[in-house]
């Protein structure tokens, strides 16, 4: 077993194809089908079943894949910690990153930060939803992910605090109160998000023995926030989730404080701090300072 034929076997089953490994690794696919049979006969089992249009991981593949990512991602430690004492500032980081939340509000601030302190670092920013990027970590596909805090899984940093809001067309009897409670919602079709916040929506629901009339699930806030506007139902977001100009791009949309207010924090995690290579640590380090959490509180509220 080699460390090439690991680094091959992961790339595969993240980029689902042999073709697609090839061409990332700038090798043949011929060499890459070569190198992955060569470790399964040495293994003695299969790591990929082969279909015509893609391939699928096995349940053993998947078992060696958490290993796999753990022996490169220590690789990749120790390769950034001999440069750091040679003193240079090579290596590369992979960010998990969910939605407008991190992506646009909260992402793009700290790379410009971290770009001026570590200009040599290669940065790849995976999106998902909140639930992919906890998933990542776990699976080592990624060296620090945006989450939702608390989450006794990881070594977090806390950014920055929002609230839920309640999403109501216009149009509506309750559009035009202060606050809503959970209660008011419950007599309207309700549109769930699956966008990261329902693991928080539903238990609120849960917890005050409500049952909301979830007539739609949506993945992307820009489709509910159409729908609501179009009068379709009523909706719970986190604000940060929702764009700038939200009240004059969605005029015939209103969003009301949840009674009582529902806080949700969201900070940036790593798996182990221990075995975070120095580029996550330096990213940890550049999110978490009180200047730059401090700008981004300014930044989101003005």
């Amino acid at each position: 077993m080699t460390f090439t034929q690991l680094e091959i076997f992961a790339l595969v089953a993240e980029l689902r194809g042999f073709t697609a490994a090839a061409s990332k690794l700038s090798i043949s696919q011929s060499a890459v089908s070569h190198a992955l049979k060569s470790l399964e006969r040495e293994l003695g089992v299969d790591l990929i079943i082969r279909h015509q249009a893609n391939i699928e991981v096995t349940e053993i593949g998947q078992q060696l894949l958490l290993r796999t990512r753990e022996i490169l991602g220590l690789s990749e430690a120790i390769r950034q910690e001999i440069a750091a004492a040679r003193g240079l500032s090579r290596g590369s980081l992979r960010i998990g990153s969910f939605g407008p939340t991190s992506s646009l509000k909260l992402l793009p601030a700290i790379l410009e930060a971290y770009r001026m302190r570590h200009p040599g670092i290669d940065v790849h920013v995976e999106e998902g939803g909140d639930n992919d990027v906890t998933q990542w970590l776990l699976e080592r596909r990624v060296d620090v992910g945006f989450v939702v805090l608390p989450d006794e899984r990881f070594d977090t940093v806390s950014l920055v605090e929002d609230q839920l809001v309640a999403l109501i067309p216009a149009g509506h009897a309750l559009a035009k109160k202060r606050s809503v409670a959970l209660a008011e919602l419950c007599d309207s079709p309700f549109i769930m998000t699956e966008a990261g916040c329902a693991p928080l929506i539903e238990p609120l629901f849960a917890a005050a023995g409500l049952v909301p009339q979830v007539r739609y699930r949506m993945a992307q806030v820009i489709t509910i926030l159409g729908m609501v506007e179009r009068g379709d139902g009523v909706s719970i977001v986190a604000e940060l989730a929702l764009p700038d100009r939200v009240a004059v791009t969605h005029r015939g949309m209103v969003r009301v404080p949840l009674r009582p207010a529902v806080k949700r924090r969201v900070g940036l995690a790593v798996r182990d701090l221990r075995q975070a290579t120095p580029a996550a640590k330096a990213f940890l380090q550049v999110a978490g300072s009180q200047e730059l959490r401090a700008s981004l509180r300014m930044g989101i509220y003005g």
